[in-house]
């Protein structure tokens, strides 16, 4: 990208901050996973990285160590059109024989980090496969009773096919713009 994804700003607010206000619906405390020194700057706080170097599943990791609450909602801020609604609707999806709830995209492919992780049985996984040198977050969900949505459960949803609209370049974010100028995003 050649800059820090996280400060980019989309629609008048940073990514994180997109990615707060969508959490902020399910989450009683919302937290940015990062060890980067100008991680405060979001004015949430800040969790380190447990395991450095460890990629998504290490912050997944420290998102999990450090949650107050039974289940975690996890979110990249590289997905920017997730929603509030979305995470409302995972949340809704929870039940007491379930391990975490991850949406699938319209292309099937699972997103694991725009889903909910039941604490207790989520954490002790990732530190196996994080001891494993298994970096993939999918791995976790394969590993988990998880609760896979479709995304035609998803879909009646406002503006849901941007919410796995992934910005990892500068033409995925110069796209990300459009879609925020024509959709009020």
């Amino acid at each position: 990208m050649g800059a820090d994804k996280a400060h980019l700003r989309l629609g008048g607010a940073t990514l994180v901050g997109r990615a707060a206000a969508a959490l902020g619906g399910v989450a009683a405390r919302v937290s940015v996973v990062s060890s980067k020194p100008d991680a405060g700057l979001f004015g949430l706080p800040v969790v380190p990285d447990l395991f450095a170097g460890r990629g998504a599943l290490g912050g997944l990791h420290a998102a999990l160590s450090q949650a107050a609450a039974g289940w975690a909602a996890i979110l990249s801020c590289d997905l920017p059109f997730a929603t509030a609604a979305l995470f409302e609707r995972l949340a809704s999806l929870r039940a007491p024989h379930t391990d975490a709830v991850a949406p699938l995209q319209p292309d099937g492919r699972p997103q694991p980090l725009c889903a909910l992780y039941a604490r207790a049985a989520c954490l002790p996984v990732t530190e196996q496969l994080l001891a494993a040198d298994e970096l993939r977050p999918r791995a976790l969900l394969s590993r988990v009773r998880t609760r896979w949505v479709p995304f035609a459960e998803l879909a009646d949803l406002e503006n849901s096919e941007h919410f796995f609209r992934n910005v990892n370049t500068p033409e995925d974010f110069a796209e990300a713009q459009r879609v925020v100028s024509s959709c009020e995003l």
